[in-house]
C-alpha cells in the first residue's frame, strides 16, 4: 500500500495549525494497512487557547486523546458531516487512527457503517464484546488500558506500536466482508482520484452495478452515499485551490470539478465552512 499521504486537504488554515502543533503521520502494521490509510500523532503546549477546524474525510477515525484537564481517554469519530472544531488549550496529544474510506467494517463487521455516521462514540459501544455478564466493562477496561499505552509514552514508536497492538486484535477475516471492504475502498478511491467521475450513475453504470446496489454498499462500508463522497472531495480540492491560490478562475474551477455552474461550487463551499471561497484563503 501506499505511503501516508502528504498533503493537508480538509485543514482549515494548515498553516496557521502546523505552526503551533507537532503533528506527523505514520504507516500502521503490515496487516493493517490495507484497512488503515495513516496514523496520526499531534502533541501541543501552547500559551493560549487554538481551534483547529477540519472538513472531514469520508472515513472513520479511531482517535485516543490527553489533555491536561483530564485521563487518557479514546473515541469512534464515524464520518464528519459537519465542519469540525476542538479547542487545543495547554499541554495535550492525539493520537489518531484514519481509516480509508470503507476500510472500517472489518473491524466492526456486525452492524452497518452508517451506524456511526456524524457520531462520536466510546470505543466499548462499537466493538463487540465477547460474551459474558461483565463483557462490556472488561471491553471498556481494556479501551482505557490501550489509551493509556497509546498517548502516555514519550517515544512515538511505542505509540505506534500500541496503536497496532490495540487494532490487530480486532480485524475479522470474514470472507465476505473483507471482500466487500475491498470494493468499498476501490470505488471510495476511484471517486477521490478520478476527476471524469460527475454522476453516480453513470459511476455505477461504468463498474456494472445498479445505483442502488452502490448506495447500499457504500451506506453498509463507508458510512455516507456515493454522491456525499463526490461532494466532499469536490470541496476538498476547492479548498486547496484557494488556499493555494487568490487568483483562483472559480468557473473554470467549478466546470472542472463537475459542477453545473459556478454558483454550486461557491453555495457547497460557503454551506460546509462558512465563508465563501473568496474569503477562504484570509
Amino acid at each position: 500500500m501506499a505511503a501516508p499521504r502528504r498533503d493537508n486537504r480538509g485543514i482549515v488554515a494548515a498553516p496557521e495549525l502546523l505552526a503551533r502543533v507537532r503533528f506527523r503521520r505514520r504507516s500502521p502494521a503490515l496487516p493493517l494497512r490495507p484497512y488503515v490509510e495513516h496514523y496520526w500523532l499531534i502533541d501541543w503546549d501552547l500559551p493560549e487557547p487554538y481551534t483547529s477546524q477540519v472538513v472531514p474525510h469520508p472515513c472513520v477515525n479511531v482517535v485516543f486523546q490527553r489533555h491536561a484537564d483530564r485521563p487518557a481517554f479514546g473515541e469512534v469519530a464515524g464520518v464528519g458531516l459537519e465542519l469540525f472544531s476542538q479547542t487545543l488549550v495547554g499541554r495535550g496529544r492525539v493520537c489518531g487512527v484514519q481509516f480509508r474510506p470503507g476500510g472500517f467494517r472489518p473491524f466492526a463487521p456486525e452492524r452497518p457503517v452508517t451506524d456511526w455516521t456524524g457520531r462520536r462514540l466510546p470505543p466499548a459501544a462499537v466493538f463487540a464484546a465477547p460474551p459474558g455478564p461483565d463483557a462490556h466493562a472488561e471491553v471498556a477496561d481494556a479501551v482505557a488500558d490501550a489509551a493509556r499505552a497509546v498517548v502516555q509514552p514519550a517515544d512515538e514508536d511505542a505509540r505506534v506500536a500500541a496503536l497496532d497492538a490495540f487494532l490487530t486484535p480486532l480485524l475479522r477475516a470474514d470472507p465476505r466482508v473483507l471482500a466487500q471492504a475491498g470494493l468499498a475502498m476501490r470505488l471510495a478511491d476511484r471517486i477521490r482520484t478520478d476527476r471524469t467521475i460527475r454522476r453516480v450513475a453513470d459511476f455505477a453504470r461504468a463498474e456494472g452495478m445498479s445505483v442502488r446496489a452502490l448506495q447500499r454498499l457504500f451506506a453498509g462500508y463507508v458510512g455516507v452515499s456515493p454522491k456525499w463522497v463526490l461532494l466532499r472531495y469536490r470541496i476538498h480540492e476547492a479548498l486547496e485551490r484557494a488556499a493555494a491560490d487568490a487568483e483562483v478562475d472559480w468557473a473554470a474551477l467549478a466546470a472542472e470539478l463537475g459542477y453545473s455552474d459556478q454558483a454550486h461550487l461557491v453555495r457547497d463551499v460557503t454551506a460546509t465552512v462558512g465563508v465563501p471561497p473568496t474569503a477562504y484563503p484570509r
